[in-house]
């Protein structure tokens, strides 16, 4: 009975204090914290049934890739976490002011947060350290390169937003032992990760917004965060190298039906230019993503859809032999040739109209139709 009453009270706020005299002179005394380290396998708490508190935010850092092959979302975290120790408390004025120290990670109880998203091995640093508050409050802040699994459209490649979510929760503790909550207000995560960002790499942060969801896994119901990070692709390199040259082809392709029938120059030509659009879809093979069918795409095969189509000839007839006759001055000798040409003739004069009105009418139809694909991907771009 007399050892029982020796022990210090559990509700009084000083039970767990931690003598810090010294500290300011010499240093942190390790043996002042065994008995704060030997708990660390267990939830810091004085009555089990009260859940702890953690409180989450983070920092959007870098987006390192987006692959819209494999649907994985590759970005650069700073996590922090908050939450309060009741076996930790020192009178700061004992030790000369000390508020807070730092102490190595791997000697505190930490939470298990996670991302269900993840789709790596985490490879967070084991060697991090957690400020310790004089009241108890412990801060963590870790670094986390994370691979999360992503819904990616790229339908309107390369002006296309994707909405990622990133949804943190407990892999043990349900909502009887672990709640979570906000450190920071979204916007100033918002606010904080584009300030980062804002000069690097090919996407933009767009917002972010957060929902907190519960999960239920079976009977047991597990706290969430999940916050829905909104990303846009920064079109200028894919505008230069791919939308600048593509319209070019289509207007030259579409100037090329002007050329005369009879010059003999129009075929050359388109298969001249046939070639440039075979280049050009090599390259456009090496920048537009490696699944999926975005509309640009779409837009650079019909600016060649002129090639398939029969282009017109000159029906025009050479007698072989004829130039040579007449320079002879030989009647009976062009007579023949003369005579077949003059059967020919109404032939000739049958096609020649037919190909001039053909050739107006693909030409029309041609217009029509990169007209109309050309507004479609443009009203889709801009909705």
């Amino acid at each position: 009975m007399l050892w029982l009453s020796s022990l210090p009270h559990i509700g009084s706020s000083d039970a767990y204090a931690i003598n810090c005299t010294g500290f300011d002179l010499y240093g942190v005394d390790p043996a002042a914290f065994k008995s704060v380290f030997d708990r660390k396998a267990f939830r810091p708490v004085v009555n089990n049934n009260v859940p702890t508190k953690v409180n989450i935010s983070f920092t959007l850092s870098a987006i390192l890739d987006v692959d819209a092959q494999i649907q994985l979302l590759t970005s650069f975290l700073w996590v922090n976490m908050i939450w309060d120790n009741p076996f930790i408390s020192w009178n700061p004025e004992e030790c000369g002011g000390l508020t807070k120290i730092s102490v190595a990670a791997k000697n505190l109880w930490l939470p298990d947060i996670f991302i269900i998203e993840f789709m790596d091995v985490d490879q967070t640093p084991t060697s991090l350290s957690a400020y310790v508050h004089s009241n108890g409050r412990i801060k963590y802040d870790k670094p986390m390169k994370v691979v999360s699994i992503c819904n990616l459209d790229i339908f309107y490649f390369p002006f296309d937003q994707q909405n990622c979510t990133l949804t943190f929760s407990s892999f043990l503790y349900t909502v009887d032992n672990l709640l979570l909550g906000m450190e920071k207000e979204v916007w100033e995560i918002a606010d904080n990760s584009r300030d980062v960002i804002r000069t690097q790499g090919e996407w933009e942060l767009l917002g972010i917004n957060k929902a907190t969801p519960k999960l239920a896994v079976g009977s047991s119901l597990y706290d969430q965060i999940m916050f829905y990070v909104a990303i846009r692709r920064r079109p200028r390199l894919y505008v230069i190298n791919l939308l600048v040259p593509s319209g070019f082809l289509i207007a030259i392709d579409a100037l090329s039906f002007f050329l005369p029938i009879e010059s003999g120059n129009r075929a050359p030509f388109k298969m001249t230019l046939l070639l440039g659009y075979t280049v050009f879809l090599l390259m456009m093979n090496d920048l537009l993503p490696p699944s999926g069918t975005p509309l640009i795409s779409m837009a650079a095969s019909t600016g060649g859809g002129s090639l398939g189509l029969m282009e017109p000839v000159g029906m025009t007839a050479w007698v072989p032999g004829s130039s040579e006759a007449r320079l002879n001055g030989d009647p009976a000798s062009t007579r023949a040739p003369l005579e077949e040409q003059a059967q020919g003739q109404p032939v000739v004069n049958l096609w020649g109209p037919f190909c001039l009105i053909l050739d107006s009418l693909l030409f029309w139809v041609y217009l029509l139709f990169m007209s109309s694909s050309l507004t479609t991907v443009i009203v889709l771009w801009s909705s």
